[in-house]
């Protein structure tokens, strides 16, 4: 039991992020997966392209 009222207290402390902030982060976390993605796929795909290059 007081484990679950110190976990209690602990979410009362917590300060949530307003919608705004909270729209604004997920587009920053979307956005950045998107940029790696590409980037991965154009350095695969570059990757491949010199092995396939180097095998024949």
């Amino acid at each position: 039991m007081k484990f679950i009222r110190s976990v209690i207290d602990e979410m009362k402390i917590v300060t949530w992020p307003s919608k705004k902030q909270l729209r604004k982060d997920t587009l920053v976390v979307i956005e950045t997966s998107i940029i790696f993605a590409v980037m991965f796929g154009v350095m695969d795909w570059a990757i491949q392209s010199v092995f396939k290059l180097v095998i024949r």
